[in-house]
């Protein structure tokens, strides 16, 4: 990665699953590497919602690295999911038209619900996995696949863990890490987020900050798309022998599906 950079750059990795981001330093000068970084990097960058995209360079093997300002920040506390710049940045995200045409001229096509329970029957089937809450929960997401459908497909970042959320010393707010988004049902980044961090006596509040109503619709499609992701958790620990994180997610996912039973 150095000979590319020129003489006088260090640089180090980053850490993280992929392996493929670094940190490049020269003197007082500072950059974000990734290798294969997302293809629409550029208009995160333009939209503000991520650091600013520097340069974009092709290595003779193909590979393409961008980098990025380095930003001095940190990351966001759980408990400051709750705060009101989180569900504008959201709704932000969501609202881009520019990054949905993006989503499309790459090829990019919709993770629709029925595309999800099929992806999840095929990996039930392929590790041979037989267990009755999640039967019962593949039921249950089958039984609902016309309640939950919805036709305003947005980019939806899908791991929108506090992680993710960078803040910078003048407090302008980032989500990072854009390797696994889609476009689909924005209830599937809005589920996940309440479900994990705001108590549910505050989800109308923190909605109506996001631009929406709490309806009843957003609700059941917020759960359905909790139940379904609890599922594929399931199956990637499962995946991996991790067998404890297998139980304690199945008794998330029990009592998903006693609050669906209770309704």
């Amino acid at each position: 990665m150095e000979m590319f950079l020129g003489d006088g750059w260090k640089v180090e990795p980053a850490g993280g699953a992929t392996g493929e981001a670094y940190i490049a330093q020269q003197g007082d000068q500072k950059v974000f590497l990734k290798r294969n970084s997302s293809p629409f990097l550029a208009v995160l960058s333009a939209e503000g919602i991520v650091p600013k995209l520097l340069w974009t360079k092709r290595l003779e093997n193909g590979d393409v690295v961008t980098a990025q300002r380095w930003v001095k920040g940190r990351e966001l506390k759980a408990f400051e999911m709750k705060e009101r710049k989180v569900a504008e940045l959201l709704a932000k995200i969501h609202g881009s038209s520019e990054l949905l045409d993006m989503f499309k001229r790459i090829g990019n096509e919709p993770l629709s619900p029925e595309v999800i329970v099929d992806n999840l029957r095929v990996q039930l089937q392929l590790n041979q996995v037989e267990d009755d809450i999640i039967e019962t929960g593949m039921a249950f997401l089958a039984s609902q696949l016309n309640d939950v459908s919805y036709d305003h497909y947005v980019v939806c970042h899908c791991d929108i863990n506090h992680n993710n959320w960078i803040q910078d010393e003048e407090e302008q707010l980032y989500l990072i890490d854009w390797d696994g988004a889609t476009v689909a049902d924005p209830a599937l980044d809005l589920g996940l987020l309440l479900y994990s961090y705001i108590p549910p006596e505050e989800w109308e509040d923190w909605i109506k900050e996001y631009g929406l109503l709490l309806g009843e619709s957003l609700r059941e499609r917020m759960h359905w798309y909790v139940v379904s992701q609890t599922i594929s958790v399931i199956l990637w620990h499962y995946e991996r022998k991790q067998f404890t994180e297998v139980d304690k997610f199945k008794e998330y996912l029990h009592s998903l599906l006693v609050e669906d039973y209770k309704e």
